[in-house]
Order: structure tokens, then sequence, then C-alpha cells
């Protein structure tokens, strides 16, 4: 995938939706990379960080767990959709998560989606979220469903 592409796409996926909504930003990986000449769009892993501000956290004053869960099931939401076919789209069907840190007001995560299985017709990732020292905040599995849109326009 052309870095061209890829920027039409992530512009195509956080137009109005639930991204723009929190203030999740797509984040090149690590493994994107090698060298600012050769971008290279690893289909294997998608990044995204998000600010635990007042649109993300719980009345206490720290992230939300369904935060947390939009975010992991966005991320890996996107890493689908850039792995589809022309006339395929991903649906999320299955996300579940451990939340193990709290992460206070004014700070902000970061999201790692890493592919862990590519069939036809599902996609499963596995999302790390983290703080901004590193530690993990909450680890998620998020399971897409792959549409075919000719065979979801008949139901």
């Amino acid at each position: 995938m052309t870095l061209e592409k890829n920027m039409h796409s992530i512009e195509f996926f956080m137009s109005e939706s639930l991204l723009s909504t929190l203030g999740i930003r797509i984040i090149p990986s690590p493994h994107d990379s090698q060298g600012s000449q050769n971008y290279k769009y690893s289909h294997n892993t998608v990044m995204a960080s998000m600010p635990v501000d007042k649109r993300t956290v719980h009345p206490f004053g720290f992230l939300s767990g369904g935060a947390s869960l939009a975010l992991a099931e966005s991320l890996a939401g996107y890493g689908s959709f850039l792995l589809c076919k022309e006339g395929e789209f991903p649906n999320g069907i299955q996300v579940s998560a451990n939340h193990v840190k709290n992460v206070p007001f004014g700070q902000s995560i970061q999201a790692t989606a890493i592919l862990i299985h590519k069939g036809k017709t599902t996609h499963v990732w596995n999302i790390d979220i983290t703080n901004e020292e590193g530690a993990l905040v909450s680890s998620a599995r998020v399971t897409n469903l792959i549409i075919n849109k000719k065979s979801s326009e008949l139901s």
C-alpha cells in the first residue's frame, strides 16, 4: 500500500466517526518505515494514540474502560479495513479486554494492534494499550468479520 493511499484511507476512516469524536489519531508504527524515503505499510501492525480528557474519562477522573474498548475496536477495524479487498469491509463481532492500570486525566495512551489471524472471513487482533511511561493499561482481543458489500446488501 502506498503512503498516498494509506493517508487517504486514514482520512476516510477518521471522517465523522467515533475515532474523531474521541480524539483518536492513527500514528506510524515502528514497523512502518525503513528510513524516511522508503515508507512501507506493515499489514500486521497498526498504532494509534488517544488523549485522556473529558471525552474519555469516567466521573472519577480516570480513563474509562469503555473508551479503551472503543480505541481497541476502532484500531482493529482500521487494520482490517486496510487488509480488505475491494468490495469488502470489516465489522467487529467480538471484543474483550483486561484493564490493569488507571490513567489519570491529562495524560495520553497509545495502542498497538497486531494481527494474529487473517482468514478469508475473520481477522483477529491483539491490542495492547500503554500509558506515557510505556506501562500496560489494557490488553484487548478483537475479532472482525469480513463482509462482502454485495452479500450484505441482500440481507
